[in-house]
């Protein structure tokens, strides 16, 4: 089903012309790229009950519901166009089922960072925000970083994913009940949230017991699995979390990894100013749970780590400081157990504050 009017040539589109003196460059460079990888690409902005599509360098639109018949006019539509990349914002899970739907058509699927589609607008000078308006943005953005590639569909990662996700959902929920109950309350309130906190812990069993299958039955899981538990201080709720939402992981460079996880510190200077190096980006979601393992592998199961944690706190770093420090080694250390398929050898790493980890399989 398509919004009157959504269907067809756009007749007044908002070009990147209109940005004063950028209009020839924009084009040309626009035409170029096009030109260069003879790759088609559409925006798509995914609400809860439709989604909005824009095919920037046809100056096509067009709106579908989200359902099988909406999914299956979508795909109609972009092969008429012979579209083969797609780009959609993460919308808190919306996204999944449109770009399941992309893949096994065999067109690429992109999920990028709302964020990112944002600033990249407003550098552009277009404030206004609407569904059309974010799906040509999208398309506009994705044609620009036309280099950057979607992750292949892997159904069991998903799934895995989606299961820790669950998992940690369960515990943040338990742990709000835990702190309730540090408070004067009255007594029926009292017995409601000790049975919650009982059906929870039940809960919560039979997600961990779930995820541990699905990792023994799936032998590329299982050996990562093996690689990562290895390593003191990391049990199985930390390996689970990592297959599942960091899949790079052993085939990017060390810099790379650390970004992702959003561990890697970055310049703020000007001039003569240096400013404090701050953490910012990757995977929030991946960092707080790594983060309360390596707090734990830190300060106590694991020794070469923890000389690390116990240097940085001598020379005068925050606690919080000295953690991210041990959480960017450590991403790297994995990154390069798992791309050489070793597991945990405290002889191998040196975690000094000035040594240099050995380089991954792969460049940075």
């Amino acid at each position: 089903m398509s919004l009157p009017g959504s269907e067809g040539q756009i007749r007044c589109l908002p070009q990147p012309e209109q940005l004063h003196g950028l209009r020839a460059r924009t084009e040309q460079g626009r035409e170029w790229m096009m030109a260069q990888n003879d790759l088609i690409v559409a925006g798509i902005d995914v609400a809860k009950d439709k989604v909005d599509v824009c095919i920037r360098s046809l100056s096509q639109r067009q709106t579908f519901l989200s359902t099988p018949d909406g999914r299956r006019a979508l795909l109609r539509w972009l092969r008429k166009h012979k579209v083969g990349k797609a780009a959609m914002e993460a919308s808190g899970g919306y996204e999944r089922e449109w770009a399941k739907t992309l893949r096994k058509a065999d067109i690429e699927a992109l999920v990028v960072d709302p964020k990112r589609v944002r600033n990249f607008a407003r550098s552009a000078g277009r404030l206004a925000k609407n569904d059309p308006i974010d799906a040509e943005m999208i398309a506009w953005f994705a044609e620009t970083f036309i280099e950057a590639r979607g992750q292949a569909y892997d159904a069991a990662r998903e799934e895995l994913a989606q299961m820790v996700n669950a998992r940690q959902a369960l515990i943040d929920l338990q742990t709000s009940l835990k702190n309730r109950r540090e408070h004067s309350t009255p007594e029926v309130v009292e017995k409601m949230q000790g049975r919650l906190l009982k059906q929870i812990a039940l809960e919560i069993t039979k997600l961990e017991a779930a995820i541990a299958a699905l990792i023994k039955a799936t032998p590329r899981f299982a050996e990562l699995a093996e690689i990562i538990e290895s390593v003191p201080g990391l049990g199985e709720g930390t390996s689970a979390g990592l297959i599942g939402a960091m899949p790079e992981l052993g085939q990017i460079g060390n810099k790379v990894a650390a970004a992702l996880l959003g561990a890697a510190p970055y310049d703020d200077d000007s001039g003569k100013r240096r400013g404090v190096r701050h953490i910012q980006g990757g995977r929030r979601k991946v960092r707080n749970f790594f983060y309360m393992a390596c707090m734990g592998a830190a300060t106590r199961h694991n020794p070469v780590l923890k000389a690390f944690y116990d240097r940085l706190i001598a020379k005068g770093k925050e606690p919080k400081v000295a953690l991210t420090a041990c959480m960017r080694k450590l991403i790297v250390i994995l990154n390069v157990m798992i791309a050489r398929g070793e597991k945990w050898d405290a002889s191998r790493y040196d975690v000094s504050d000035s040594a240099r980890l050995p380089p991954s399989a792969c460049t940075a």
